[in-house]
């Protein structure tokens, strides 16, 4: 036991170092797109509307896209694994489509165009590298190995300030190049090391392949008959919403309510900061600054305690503590206090972030369904994305800016009970094994 430990340890931390450069690489062009697109939209656009609804395009497709994809991958078998053939393939594609956006910006169409393939391309491989996580690394040490993809993944707005602050004025071509630059050095890094064919996640899907296919001619059917080797989205959705233990079905409740909140918090921000406490634009664009750094210092520590003390109660703490710091920033309402509140908002919410799609993998009833369920994961996600700024939006309609943080707080307030309620059924369900 103890001679082959190491390796399997070592193997778990290179492959996670492998998938925090890749979400790294991807996540830099992603924020750099965010950041510098919608100026090049409004050279040929003057409603901020449309440049909105231009720039959220990438969200919708998103949304039919990564569970899709993800499903694919999962019943694609080669000699190279099932999800590495897709990232060799659109990682380079992605990266050539980001590196032609500033040349395509002195026609509209033409922009537009590139900027559709880039996101159908960017989102069809974005959950594809993250189910490598769950493939390698054992299920008790998932949160550890999320934590650095999600380390990686906040990283990159730094890098796409950098890249906006030091290049773009002067080169705007070249600013997009380094991006690029970037996922095209990851995936030859990755492409060279990782054969996903040898993971175990792979091996444990096959070996389910295999027993399909031996329980097929057992009964005397052709193994062509047997069960489906690749559950198709919609099968595993109405699984999800069909099953008597709802403990999927409540994460993905979760999920939308978190990421709505969170979602909210950070999209009305600013306006937060000049209606409620009279800031200039931009001082209160610089309000959740901090707050990046604290996720940052939490996100591996949430890790450690989910594996100390059960991921669903990190959650609930982590929530609970994001509700609580938004509902007492609306009783310090000053910038400093504003700027506190926010800070341990987003340690707390570190918990939840690093550790939902860990259970949601780990709740997965079999190894071959692993990347529909971080395309699920990131459709709900991306649903509390759409949702929340648009809920908590209403909410402030009706009870001002001064009681915006107290709108987040209700929301998060419902996401906790979700987990809490998932918490209560496993708990139930391992006792009732127990028995």
């Amino acid at each position: 036991m103890s001679t082959t430990a190491p390796p399997v340890r070592h193997a778990q931390t290179r492959i996670t170092l492998l998938v925090a450069l890749a979400v790294f690489a991807q996540e830099s062009t992603w924020n750099f797109y965010d950041a510098q697109v919608p100026p090049l939209l409004r050279e040929h656009i003057t409603s901020a509307a449309l440049v909105g609804f231009l720039m959220g395009m990438d969200n919708l497709l998103g949304v039919f896209v990564q569970p899709w994809l993800g499903n694919r991958s999962d019943g694609t078998r080669t000699s190279w694994g099932r999800r590495m053939p897709y990232l060799v393939v659109g990682m380079p594609v992605a990266a050539l489509l980001f590196l032609v956006i500033p040349h395509a910006a002195g026609s509209l169409p033409l922009l537009v165009g590139v900027m559709f393939c880039y996101a159908l391309v960017a989102n069809a491989f974005k959950p594809i590298a993250e189910s490598l996580v769950p493939d390698f690394v054992a299920p008790e040490k998932r949160s550890r190995a999320n934590a650095a993809v999600k380390i990686a993944s906040s990283l990159t707005v730094i890098v796409a300030a950098l890249i906006s602050l030091l290049v773009v004025d002067e080169h705007p071509a070249l600013a997009f190049a380094i991006p690029s630059a970037l996922m095209l050095v990851s995936i030859v890094v990755l492409g060279l090391t990782v054969r996903d064919s040898r993971s175990p996640g792979y091996q444990a899907a096959l070996a389910e392949d295999a027993a399909d296919a031996a329980g097929a001619a057992q009964d005397g059917r052709d193994a062509a008959d047997a069960a489906p080797a690749r559950p198709g989205v919609r099968r595993i959705v109405l699984d999800i919403v069909r099953d008597p233990d709802r403990s999927r079905l409540l994460m993905m409740v979760a999920i939308l309510l978190f990421g709505s909140a969170w979602s909210a918090s950070r999209a009305l921000a600013t306006p937060y900061g000049m209606e409620a406490l009279g800031l200039s634009r931009g001082d209160a664009g610089g309000l959740l600054l901090p707050s990046g750094v604290a996720f940052l210092l939490a996100a591996y520590p949430t890790a450690l305690l989910a594996e100390r003390i059960g991921r669903l109660r990190t959650m609930m703490i982590g929530m609970s503590l994001f509700a609580a710091a938004m509902a007492l920033g609306t009783v310090a309402q000053t910038p400093a206090g504003t700027v506190v509140a926010f800070c341990v908002g987003a340690a707390g919410a570190a918990a939840f972030l690093v550790n939902a799609v860990v259970v949601l993998w780990n709740l997965a009833p079999s190894a071959r369904v692993m990347g529909t369920y971080a395309g699920l994961y990131a459709v709900g996600w991306a649903g509390g994305g759409f949702v929340g700024p648009a809920l908590v939006g209403g909410m402030v309609d009706l009870t001002g800016w001064t009681l915006m943080l107290v709108d987040v707080a209700v929301v998060a307030v419902l996401g906790v009970l979700a987990v809490a309620r998932v918490e209560a059924l496993q708990r139930r369900a391992a006792t009732t094994k127990a028995v």
